[in-house]
């Protein structure tokens, strides 16, 4: 069957973060800045850059109303005090939120396991049947590309693939950290199964593994409680191992630079790239580095 070019894209919350606490208690991990917007922004952001006209951002209960607020709130009485002091111009970035393409802020299902693919089956009834979509973990930052676009530009040239799966060459001595894909046609790029955190000496590639997808609906045939993992819990990278069992699931790697975020040290990295690349304090920065 083919589906229809994607449109809507499904971006999952962090989870507990437990590497984080106690500040993610409170606030969620999507919610932590990287210069002066979210990291969940900049998921979503990336999205609208490649024409996605849908979000479907799933959410933790404690975390739900947080994103709400971000999202949806006008902000008014800070707009009229801005006006008020003549600073129009820093209620801009407000404008920025809420022109964002349309997004539905879901609870994560409660009853469906723990694991990364519970937050894209809470999300089904959204999707139609006849229609693939793409799926952005938002601990992902993709810096100098969109991962999304290329999965769409990707899917326009070959329609019949079960999912895309985008992937980023990683230094061997990293490799038992991340799921790491071996091809079954290196030529064709098509994926066999992912690997989840080999030794460096048994890994089948150094091609890694995250949480950029372009799937179609048959992905929710394996996301089902029933089909938990690892840890009893439910992957998503099983469910995409299973599709590739019964047809072509492509590879590709990205265009820009992946970082994550998932912890605390490589989140500082991601930021600190960030502020070098886009802010006008950057040569500061810098400065700062070089003298201590």
């Amino acid at each position: 069957m083919k589906y229809r070019t994607p449109t809507k894209a499904i971006v999952t919350d962090a989870g507990c973060a437990s590497r984080y606490l106690p500040l993610t208690k409170t606030v969620p991990k999507g919610m932590l800045p990287i210069g002066a917007k979210p990291i969940m922004q900049l998921v979503i952001e990336e999205c609208a850059a490649a024409g996605i006209k849908e979000i479907i951002l799933v959410a933790t209960h404690e975390g739900k109303a947080t994103y709400e607020d971000y999202f949806e709130n006008a902000a008014v009485k800070i707009k009229k005090q801005l006006h008020s002091q003549g600073k129009d111009d820093r209620y801009a970035p407000v404008r920025q939120v809420l022109d964002l393409p349309k997004i539905t802020i879901i609870e994560q299902d409660p009853a469906l396991p723990y694991g990364n693919g519970s937050p894209i089956a809470s999300a089904r009834k959204f999707i139609q049947d006849d229609e693939a979509f793409v799926v952005l973990y938002s601990d992902d930052i993709v810096f100098g590309s969109s991962d999304v676009r290329t999965l769409i530009d990707a899917y326009a040239e070959h329609p019949e693939a079960k999912a895309i799966i985008i992937a980023q060459e990683m230094p061997r001595e990293v490799l038992h950290k991340y799921g790491i894909i071996k091809l079954a046609d290196p030529e064709r790029m098509t994926l066999d199964n992912i690997v989840e955190k080999p030794k460096p000496e048994d890994a089948p590639s150094r091609l890694t593994s995250y949480g950029r997808y372009l799937l179609t609906p048959e992905v929710f045939d394996y996301l089902k409680p029933a089909n938990t993992g690892l840890d009893n819990e439910l992957w998503t990278v099983d469910a995409i191992t299973e599709m590739a069992k019964h047809g072509e699931v492509l590879v590709e790697k990205t265009k820009g630079e992946w970082m994550t975020t998932g912890d605390p040290k490589n989140y500082f990295l991601a930021h600190l790239k960030y502020v070098l690349d886009h802010e006008d304090y950057a040569d500061e920065v810098r400065k700062f580095i070089t003298e201590n």
